[in-house]
C-alpha cells in the first residue's frame, strides 16, 4: 500500500518522517531550523529547508513507495508568492520589528469577539506581518498573487497546487471569524481575502501531496476522531504547549490571558489557552540539563525543597507574559533538580490554563513532553480526579497526518496510557504557595 511521509516544519526544527500503514516508522530525519538574520529582515531558510526534505525523499523513495505526502507547519507564518517564486522573503514571527505599526493596525485589527484572536507580541498576529510587509515593501507587495499559509507553502513546493487551509488560517491571525466561517473584516478590507486561493480541506490531494494542516491541529484531529462529541482537551507540546478544549464556549476567552480560539480541520472554533513551554523548559533547565529525564522522585523532591520557577521565562505568550520569570528557594543540586522544577513549573503553568478553559473531561498530553514523566504525573496530580493520558503515538502531528493521508477510511484510534499522580497533598501545598507568588 505504500507509505505515509510526513513534512513536519516546525519554528525550531524540521522533521521527515515515512509511516506504514500500521503506524511503524520506517524513516526518520530531523535538523534544527536556524533564522537568516539578514536584510531585508529576519526571515526563514525557505530554500534550506525544501533541499533537505527533497534529499530526505529521494532517500525514502529508494526503499519505499510513496503513497502520501502531508506538510505539518506551525502557525503565524506565510509565504508570499508572486505566480511561481517568493515575492518577499518568508517573516519570522519572532521578528519585533512589525510592531513599530501597532498604533495603525491595532485599531483596524482588534476585534476579538468576531475573530478570537487576541493581540499577541511581534509577528505572532499574521494580519501584523502583513500590514507591515505592504507598508514597508509596497512595491513587492504590490506583486503578490497568492498569500500562502506554512503548511500550503510547502504543498505548493512539492506538488504546484496552491490552496489554503483552514487551521492555519483560523490559528490567531486576526483574519479569520471562527464561528461565522468567513474572512474578518480586516482581511476583506484590505484586500488580502482575494489573494488567499481557494479553501480546501486538510486531506485534498494534488498527486501524492495533501493540503497539510498545522501542527497542533494536527495533534487535536486524532481524537477529535476517534471520540465524538464527548469534552476532552489536548495538550500540544512543543515549542508552544497549546490547550485545545473541545465543548467550552467562547465565551470562556479572554484576549488579555493569551486565549483564542483555533480552527479544527472540520471548520469548528476551538477554545484554546497556550503558552511558551518548550522556550520556558529551556531556559529554567540551561544546557547542561536539556538531557536529563526527571522522574516523579526528583519532582517531588524539588516539591519538598520548597523551590519555584515563577513566571514567566517567555515573552512571546501565555497567561503571564508581562511577568518576568524568577527562581526563588534553594534547589537540590544537580542538573535533574533543574529539569524537576522545570517540569513542575510546566504542569502548574498548563493547570492554571486548564482551569481558565474550564476544560472537562480526559486530558491528552501529546508531543515531546508526553515522554516528561515529571510533568505528565504531576499534571495528573494537580488535576486529579480529571483523568490525564499521555500519548504513546511517535507524535501526536505525525498520528494526525496520518489519519490524513488515509482519510476518510482511517480508522486508527490513538494509542494512550493513564499517568501516575505525584502526592496530591504535597502538590496542593506546592500549588498554592506558587499562586500565591502573584495576584494571578
Amino acid at each position: 500500500m505504500g507509505c505515509s511521509v510526513v513534512l513536519d516544519v516546525g519554528k525550531t526544527s524540521a522533521k521527515l518522517c515515512a509511516i506504514d500503514a500500521s503506524g511503524a516508522v520506517l524513516f526518520e530525519q530531523r535538523r534544527t531550523n536556524a533564522t537568516v538574520a539578514a536584510p531585508p529582515y529576519p526571515h526563514l531558510d525557505t530554500e534550506a529547508i525544501f533541499d533537505w526534505a527533497v534529499q530526505g525523499l529521494a532517500r525514502i523513495a529508494a526503499d519505499h513507495e510513496i503513497a502520501a505526502i502531508v506538510p505539518v507547519a506551525h502557525g503565524a507564518c506565510a509565504a508570499l508568492v508572486a505566480g511561481d517564486a517568493l515575492a518577499l522573503p518568508v517573516l519570522d514571527y519572532e521578528f519585533e520589528g512589525v510592531s513599530e505599526i501597532d498604533a495603525e493596525y491595532e485599531p483596524l485589527a482588534r476585534d476579538f469577539a468576531n475573530t478570537r484572536s487576541p493581540r499577541l507580541p511581534a509577528g505572532l498576529n499574521l494580519g501584523r506581518q502583513l500590514f507591515w510587509l505592504e507598508r514597508r515593501f509596497p512595491a513587492e507587495f504590490a506583486r503578490v498573487t497568492d498569500i500562502l499559509l506554512w503548511p500550503q507553502y510547502w504543498a505548493w513546493r512539492l506538488s504546484g497546487a496552491k490552496g489554503t487551509e483552514i487551521t492555519s488560517l483560523g490559528c490567531h491571525t486576526d483574519l479569520w471569524q471562527p464561528e461565522a466561517r468567513a474572512f474578518s473584516r480586516l482581511a476583506r478590507e484590505r484586500g488580502w481575502a482575494e489573494r488567499f486561493p481557494k479553501i480546501v480541506p486538510a486531506w485534498q490531494r494534488t498527486g501524492r501531496v495533501l493540503a497539510g494542516i498545522h501542527d497542533s491541529n494536527a495533534s487535536y484531529l486524532v481524537h477529535r476522531r476517534s471520540r465524538g462529541d464527548a469534552p476532552f482537551t489536548v495538550v500540544s507540546t512543543g515549542t508552544w504547549f497549546v490547550c485545545m478544549a473541545r465543548g467550552v464556549p467562547m465565551e470562556r476567552l479572554h484576549a488579555e490571558r493569551d486565549m483564542l480560539a483555533n480552527v479544527d480541520a472540520h471548520g469548528d472554533p476551538v477554545a484554546c489557552a497556550r503558552f511558551m513551554g518548550g522556550r520556558e523548559y529551556e531556559s529554567i533547565v540551561a544546557v547542561d540539563g536539556l538531557t536529563e529525564r526527571p522522574t516523579a522522585l526528583d519532582a517531588e523532591a524539588v516539591m519538598a525543597s520548597r523551590a519555584l520557577a515563577l513566571p514567566c521565562f517567555a515573552a512571546q505568550g501565555g497567561p503571564f507574559r508581562e511577568h518576568a520569570g524568577r527562581i526563588e528557594g534553594a534547589l537540590p543540586s544537580g542538573p535533574r533538580a533543574r529539569a524537576a522544577l522545570a517540569s513542575l513549573y510546566l504542569a502548574l503553568v498548563t493547570d492554571h490554563c486548564l482551569d481558565l478553559l474550564g476544560a472537562q473531561g480526559d486530558v491528552i498530553v501529546e508531543g515531546p513532553f508526553a515522554t516528561n514523566v515529571a510533568y505528565c504525573n504531576a499534571l495528573a496530580g494537580l488535576r486529579a480526579p480529571q483523568p490525564v493520558l499521555a500519548s504513546l503515538d511517535v507524535s501526536g502531528t505525525t498520528a494526525g497526518a496520518a489519519l490524513l493521508a488515509a482519510w476518510p477510511d482511517s480508522r486508527a484510534r490513538p494509542r494512550t496510557t493513564a499517568c501516575d499522580s505525584i502526592s496530591t497533598a504535597a502538590l496542593d501545598v506546592y500549588r498554592r504557595s506558587w499562586r500565591a507568588k502573584h495576584a494571578w
